[in-house]
């Protein structure tokens, strides 16, 4: 290993260039605060012009390549660029990269560098480093930046420092191939001389040391390479002249100004054209943003808002610009994916003419349904028109067309044709739905709609404010609403009957309702038949109240070891006095708190005494202003949420080794969570105590389920455990829960949980059973949570259809002999994923995965002309190789029960 800073002086130079820095027309008028830099470098570099860049070889042969704030490449210098870093070429990037590309260069230069700028933010921000043993011990890497948020869109990013932000969102992204700058280096209004110089030569240094010797090749690139550290001022200067004289007759007449003018903002204006380039691709797989909430589920949703006011003339943002256009064009995609799943499925055209059903739900006012095709072709010219009509500022015309596409979009769905792939379809059914049912009778109505509505788990409310659904030996009390009759013991039967799973659904730590006690007719204080018997098993708060300020439950306190054992054996009595598939974990967590603001909560007599014990002090008497001390607080909080989960998959599998564990849990950032709820779910999953993780990404569009959904989506941090999103069907339009569902199916995650059974309405019941229901006479699919195995082979088979239809209609650009390469290795991990399905076993699994990972690092490699064409659908495809991947990594954990 070597590190550039330690192999050289200060100033000194190299005998050969190191690295390659690109010049172009966009940084041509920066080059002089660019030189000034480089020099402070102290090594030699080549220049090259983007003009001169053809095919791979072009890019040079020095191991790094750096694009300072360069916006615009054609498909082939994107495509050239992934070739050349695949022989081992290292980048650098800066700025808004790519952003005034085609959307193909745009999804390619995001693939290769981990992520993308999104945005500019408001002010200049404090530029702060994360610690990382892949970066060098460097000074100056701090400091005031004016820059932009810098979204990962990868597994394998990394934010190597952030934006002192309310977020911490990212400001300099990096992979084990790449560094993105979420600024624009060398522009002096952007960022210092010191901090440009010591980020270079940090990300020099982190690239460099992966070659044996720092001055490696890449193969077969040019050698060619005229400008270095003191030639690059004359020819530099000569070359900036020429260019600027030839795009601006105003400046032909005049030198250069060593200093020219510099906007004082890093983002520049929006396009005047209509032929303008758009702003960055949208991203199929979304990124880490992580969104922050208040204490209400439904603020989770407000948070992450982007409304939409029709004639609206208020000005438009250039974040909300990006935004918007965004939102159709993934819009565009999953309509496009929905149909290609479906003709694949059918064996009819992709492009199918006006839909014969309509949503019942769709508003008035609405376009006429016109053809697919037409439509599409309409909203891809709202796309390339939103952006002048903004700089424009017709504000309301912009709205008005955006929403009319959207509108239009939102009818071209093929809700009439089967297209759904195996994948987990769960719901909750409420404890509202089931008194309301009544009988046996009622309760198989609804399970006969849900298994018609292609619905496979079944999340059964079981136990609700402290009263169980069912005659219980454990629990004081059974709901009084339930008289004379055992719901869960007909839900099984019901369920099972009808081929699908019943888990039942269990309030952990929230002991009470003050809702329910309305319903009952009770005192609205009533904790509930356990606290009312057990006061000294509760929780409160920091003023001594059983329901903290504002809220509604009272809580259980986590660390009673009675609380603990009157759950574990009520949660026994359930799994094995009644054949449930599964136990569903909810208000596994404290209340909601907010410390910063003098709410705290679980003070209960168990937890006060123990952690005095512990520590020495009361809980009581310490605040958010004792770092320490509160750290520890927060962190014994937290261990008894986490240790109760660890006690009930320990106590239940040695009960019940085949039991399906799951969680629903709060979509909050990680550190945001355990300060609040202390509910850290990513332990649970992480340690296998959990089988599938549920986020409560409730929203009432599908921009803002994204945007809700996406980091946990993306996260490496569950191990082997599966996540699926949930979907609130609270008012949520039919047409909208089917467009978040194909989100959903075009992501790498194995399906979706709906919530819940009181808001299933006959629409959605029409609109599933033609998409998703059980077809007569053909097999039941295989639900991912009790056969991933075969649900794996099924899914990949429906790649494989996709493919094949695709190909014969000539939409799949593949040359002929990488079409015979992909045919044939498509076909080698179709019969591992086939036997692996039909006959278990460790070697097969082995197998398996390894095909599956040769497969994927190809796919990419294959499909770089179609990603050209339609970035949306590679990235779906990828996403669901992605899930075959994770189901497999299941699937080997739960065979070890």
């Amino acid at each position: 290993m070597y590190s550039l800073v330690n192999i050289l002086p200060a100033n000194a130079t190299t005998s050969e260039p190191v690295f390659s820095i690109i010049h172009t027309q966009e940084n041509s008028n920066q080059w002089t605060g660019i030189e000034n830099r480089l020099r402070s470098v102290g090594v030699k570099y080549c220049v090259i012009s983007l003009d001169s860049v053809r095919s791979a070889a072009d890019w040079g042969d020095r191991p790094v390549l750096f694009l300072p704030n360069v916006e615009n490449l054609t498909p082939g210098q994107a495509i050239a660029l992934e070739e050349w870093m695949r022989k081992g070429g290292r980048l650098i990037a800066s700025g808004s990269v790519g952003s005034s590309s085609p959307s193909g260069v745009r999804q390619l230069l995001q693939t290769l560098l981990g992520g993308y700028w999104a945005f500019s933010l408001d002010s200049p921000q404090k530029l702060q480093p994360s610690s990382s043993k892949n970066w060098e011990s460097q000074d100056n890497l701090s400091g005031t930046v004016r820059g932009g948020v810098v979204i990962p869109n990868t597994l394998n990013s990394q934010a190597a420092a952030v934006w002192n932000t309310k977020d911490n969102s990212a400001a300099v992204l990096t992979t084990e191939r790449s560094t993105l700058f979420g600024w624009r280096w060398g522009v002096d209004a952007a960022s210092g001389a010191e901090i440009d110089t010591a980020w270079l030569k940090a990300a020099l240094n982190r690239h460099l040391k992966k070659f044996s010797i720092f001055i490696n090749k890449v193969p077969e690139a040019s050698s060619n390479c005229s400008t270095s550290v003191a030639a690059a001022s004359s020819r530099e200067r000569g070359r900036e002249g020429e260019w600027e004289s030839g795009r601006n007759s105003s400046t032909s007449s005049t030198s250069p100004s060593p200093h020219p003018p510099i906007s004082p903002s890093p983002t520049p204006p929006l396009p005047h054209s209509s032929t303008s380039p758009t702003p960055p691709q949208p991203r199929p797989l979304p990124s880490n943003t992580f969104l922050r909430s208040d204490e209400a589920i439904d603020q989770l949703e407000h948070r992450v808002r982007l409304d939409v006011i029709p004639n609206s003339n208020a000005p438009i943002s250039r974040s909300e610009a990006i935004a918007l256009q965004q939102q159709l064009e993934n819009l565009i995609g999953r309509v496009e994916s929905a149909h290609l799943a479906a003709a694949a499925y059918n064996g009819n055209s992709v492009s199918v003419k006006a839909q014969e059903t309509q949503f019942a739900s769709t508003k008035s006012g609405a376009p006429p349904v016109v053809s697919t095709e037409k439509a599409l072709v309409q909203a891809r010219e709202v796309v390339k028109n939103l952006q002048q009509l903004i700089a424009q500022k017709k504000y309301a015309q912009a709205r008005s067309t955006w929403l009319m596409a959207k509108a239009s979009l939102w009818q071209q769905f093929p809700v009439d044709r089967r297209l759904a792939q195996p994948e987990i379809r769960a719901i909750w059914l409420d404890r509202g739905t089931i008194v309301r049912a009544g009988s046996d009778r009622g309760l198989a109505q609804i399970f006969d709609r849900l298994a018609q509505a292609g619905i496979n788990t079944v999340f059964f409310e079981t136990v609700n404010s402290g009263y169980t659904i069912y005659p219980s030996q454990v629990a004081p009390q059974q709901n009084p609403l339930i008289r004379g009759w055992d719901p869960l013991a007909a839900a099984v039967k019901l369920a099972h009957a009808r081929g699908m799973e019943l888990h039942a659904w269990v309030w952990t730590f929230a002991a009470g309702n003050q809702r329910h006690n309305q319903i009952l007719n009770t005192n609205p204080n009533y904790p509930g038949p356990v606290l009312a018997a057990h006061p000294d098993w509760a929780g409160y708060d920091h003023r001594g109240k059983m329901i903290p300020l504002g809220q509604g439950k009272p809580f259980f306190d986590p660390a009673n070891p009675q609380v603990r054992q009157y759950l574990l054996r009520l949660y026994e009595e359930i799994v094995t006095r009644y054949q449930v598939d599964g136990l569903q974990l909810d208000y596994i967590r404290y209340p909601f708190q907010d410390p910063g603001a003098g709410r705290s909560y679980g003070y209960g007599q168990a937890a006060r005494a123990q952690f005095q014990e512990l520590t020495g002090v009361d809980p009581m008497k310490i605040s958010p202003k004792q770092g320490e001390l509160w750290r520890k607080w927060t962190e014994f909080r937290t261990e008894r949420v986490n240790s109760f989960v660890a006690e009930v998959s320990q106590h239940l599998r040695a009960k019940r080794p085949n039991l399906i564990l799951s969680a629903a849990v709060f979509p909050l950032p990680e550190q945001e969570r355990i300060q609040k709820i202390q509910q850290h779910w990513e332990v649970w999953a992480r340690q296998g105590d959990i089988d599938l993780i549920i986020p409560m990404t409730y929203a009432q569009d599908t921009l803002r389920f994204e945007r809700l959904a996406q980091p946990w989506i993306a996260s490496t941090k569950l191990g082997s455990t599966l996540l699926i999103p949930g979907i609130r069907l609270l008012a949520l339009p039919t047409v909208g829960a089917f467009d978040q569902i194909q989100l959903v199916r075009d992501l790498p995650i194995s399906g979706y949980a709906l919530f819940a059974a009181d808001n299933f309405n006959n629409d959605l019941q029409k609109v599933f059973s033609r998409t998703q229901g059980r077809e007569q006479g053909t097999q039941q699919q295989p639900i991912p949570l009790r056969q991933p195995f075969a649900a794996a082979a099924a899914r990949y088979n429906a790649l494989l259809r996709e493919w094949k239809f695709v190909s014969q209609n000539d939409q799949l650009r593949l040359p002929g002999t990488t079409m015979s390469e992909f045919n044939a290795q498509a076909e080698v991990l179709q019969s591992a994923l086939n036997n692996l399905a039909a006959e278990p076993n460790a070697s097969k699994l082995l197998a398996a995965r390894a095909t599956l990972v040769r497969f994927q690092f190809q796919f990419r490699i294959w499909m770089r002309l179609q990603a050209a064409e339609n970035p949306y659908q590679v990235k779906a495809w990828e996403n669901r190789l992605g899930a075959i991947e994770r189901l497999l990594r299941y699937g080997e954990r739960t065979a070890q029960h």
